[in-house]
């Protein structure tokens, strides 16, 4: 089993050393699945949620949760980042909205989390407009499907 790398010798937590690592072209793709009610993805496409546009507002929340990912989650590296993009992926017939978010940056330290903090963020706020209309609302699948950049290279895993 590989050594963790966020526990020093006595097994507290630690921040890992980047800074002898070469800057690479670094990019993470994830994605999650939100399901509810028919008639709750026919008013958020109608933009008929009283909240507002669920998509505009959960694209900014989404953007937003990247550019602060090393202050959510503790041994995070904060880092440039240099695109942000938030999409979703209606399904009609399984009443489903597919987020994916793809992040990319420049850097000695990849962008899983900040991929994995969009979608989780964009999902929720989703969830808190529609909350309302539909206590059923589930988010499913977070999921990381691609990274590349790196010594590891380009890893696809869905």
């Amino acid at each position: 089993m590989e050594e963790l790398t966020h526990l020093d010798k006595a097994g507290r937590p630690r921040m890992v050393d980047v800074t002898a690592k070469p800057d690479t072209s670094r990019e993470a793709v994830a994605k999650c699945l939100v399901r509810m009610q028919a008639s709750t993805l026919a008013l958020i496409q109608s933009r008929g949620v009283p909240k507002g546009d669920v998509f505009e507002v959960a694209q900014l929340a989404g953007i937003m949760a990247a550019k602060q990912t090393s202050q959510l989650i503790p041994l995070c590296h904060p880092i440039l980042i240099g695109e942000v993009k938030i999409e979703f992926g209606l399904n009609e017939p399984e009443s489903t909205v597919e987020i994916t978010a793809a992040v990319k940056s420049s850097g000695k330290t990849g962008v899983e989390m900040e991929a994995l903090t969009a979608v989780t963020i964009a999902a929720l706020t989703i969830y808190d407009m529609c909350k309302a209309v539909d206590r059923g609302i589930q988010i499913d699948r977070v999921r990381l499907v691609r990274k590349s950049g790196g010594k590891s290279g380009t890893i696809t895993l869905e």
